[in-house]
């Protein structure tokens, strides 16, 4: 697949004269079967975001405000870390301990606090256009993946009926770390993934890095719902603090070995790489917004991660390398698209270091994808 001159601006770190990939591709929004109604919507009260009132983020701070009040009146039942270091498997164990605790205590008190904060924040959302519509939510992100995070999901899903709000919360059908990476089957070109076997996909987070080879295996089902990651690699950027050029080498070394990989196990890896990443995506590949989470400026109009990507890998093979980017949230909710037909318009959430967000609607399948079916 020959990647034609950008025809875009050219950026500081790419000289029009370089064939980079093709412009005006990226953060598309009509695909085949299903439409990007909206994302990275950035809702705004007195207190700042809407979104970042349902952020992982914000539960921790709020777990630390109910433990400040413990404080002032006796001994916190959580000991003396700080809240943003407790560990997923500590804060489950306290919630799961067959007997009743102040500190179970506490935690029950936060889900229900968190609860309403994510149910409000989701009645915002049902009243924005673009999601007016949504019959079902799929919550994504690291929060529910612990039990903590469950029980809130099913606390603001009670929450939302009782208010007579009756939409559907569901969670991933795929680990979480999967998602924003399987996702991309749906986004890369079609007739390249027919010629090979797997393709390179990047899940950029404000806490964590998620490189990984996600086989298509689109002879065994054609809309890719036997798509899976092969092998997944995680970096915690978070507690290394990397400036965004030690970030972007970061990422191209973690890609090279995915590419090493699939070379000892034979499996033909496509010249193709998709990144998710936080923030509003140019059809040219810049961040317009929402990238503050990001150590750096990444919507500086300087930087452009696609191309910096692409000069670290060039190419696989004799192809030209295609890298395509996308919003994280979208990435991550095309991962549920062949297990959302029965539905017509239906929305992700994903809570992490933000909050993520994206609506889509279903249309027809193309008629040549369900000839294959």
């Amino acid at each position: 697949m020959k990647s034609p001159t950008r025809t875009t601006r050219p950026h500081a770190d790419a000289p029009a004269s370089d064939p980079l990939p093709a412009a005006d591709v990226h953060g598309l929004r009509e695909l085949p079967g299903v439409r990007v109604e909206g994302y990275s919507l950035q809702l705004r009260d007195k207190d700042g975001f809407v979104g970042d009132q349902a952020s992982q983020t914000a539960f921790r701070e709020l777990l630390e405000r109910w433990r400040k009040r413990r404080r002032k009146s006796g001994r916190d039942p959580l000991g003396k870390l700080h809240s943003r270091d407790l560990s997923k498997k500590t804060l489950d164990r306290v919630l799961g301990a067959k007997k009743t605790s102040e500190a179970g205590d506490v935690m029950q008190g936060v889900i229900e606090e968190f609860a309403g904060e994510l149910a409000s924040v989701i009645q915002r959302f049902l009243r924005q256009p673009s999601w007016r519509k949504v019959e079902r939510i799929v919550i994504g992100g690291g929060f529910p993946e612990s039990d903590v995070g469950e029980r809130a999901i099913l606390q603001t899903g009670a929450i939302l009926e009782e208010l007579g709000q009756h939409v559907q919360l569901g969670r991933l059908s795929h680990n979480v770390d999967d998602g924003g990476l399987i996702g991309w089957v749906h986004l890369a070109p079609p007739a390249m993934l027919r010629r090979y076997d797997a393709i390179l996909a990047v899940d950029i987070g404000g806490t964590n890095v998620r490189c990984g080879i996600v086989k298509t295996r689109w002879r065994k089902a054609s809309d890719f719902s036997r798509a899976g990651v092969v092998r997944r690699e995680k970096w915690r950027h978070a507690d290394e603090g990397p400036n965004r050029s030690v970030m972007v080498e970061h990422i191209a070394d973690m890609l090279m070995d995915m590419v090493r990989y699939s070379e000892r196990k034979k499996l033909r890896l496509a010249p193709f790489v998709g990144i998710g990443c936080p923030g509003l995506i140019r059809p040219d590949g810049s961040i317009a917004r929402g990238a503050q989470n990001l150590p750096g400026d990444w919507e500086s109009q300087a930087f452009h991660l696609p191309t910096a990507v692409w000069r670290r890998l060039l190419a696989l093979g004799s192809d030209p390398m295609l890298v395509l980017m996308h919003n994280d949230a979208v990435v991550q909710g095309l991962s549920e698209l062949p297990f959302m037909r029965d539905v017509k318009h239906w929305g992700v959430l994903t809570i992490g270091t933000g909050l993520g967000n994206v609506s889509f609607s279903n249309t027809p399948i193309p008629k040549a994808q369900k000839d294959e079916d």
